[in-house]
């Protein structure tokens, strides 16, 4: 059951390296179709800067890179928690679901990027978190042998 709880998150770590890709390419074409390049950056530049000058479809798969190095962040131990205390199916099957959902919000806001769709497809993956985390909680508190 380790490698099945464990699964999803390694999906997971693998999309977010996608979508890095993804981003990067997207705004080195988007530098490239503004005239910008790297050689002539501003010393001491930073990525966030480059959102007032690239046209937004540009920057969305950057937000969404940003934000999936945020909350999947709580996803990642919680899910290494259960995998080592001892995950249950339904679990595995809430893990899956928030990679899913998360998948499907980065595939959307890299592309159509509508706040009203997007957020009903945020809210589905944290509520799958919120089981997880409390699920994590609760393997951990009430072990056995637990103080």
């Amino acid at each position: 059951m380790k490698a099945t709880m464990l699964a999803p998150a390694a999906v997971l770590i693998l999309w977010s390296l996608i979508m890095l890709f993804w981003m990067a390419f997207s705004r080195f074409r988007a530098m490239k179709e503004i005239g910008g390049d790297l050689k002539n950056a501003q010393p001491g530049g930073r990525v966030q800067d480059l959102d007032g000058g690239l046209p937004e479809r540009a920057n969305w798969k950057a937000h969404n890179y940003t934000h999936l190095m945020e909350q999947p962040t709580i996803f990642y131990p919680a899910v290494i928690i259960l995998a080592m205390m001892g995950a249950g199916p339904v679990d595995v099957c809430f893990a899956w679901g928030y990679v899913l959902f998360r998948i499907i919000h980065s595939l959307y806001q890299a592309t159509v990027n509508r706040v009203a769709v997007r957020f009903p497809l945020f809210l589905v993956s944290t509520l799958a978190l919120v089981w997880l985390a409390v699920r994590a909680v609760v393997v951990t508190l009430f072990a056995a042998g637990t103080v």
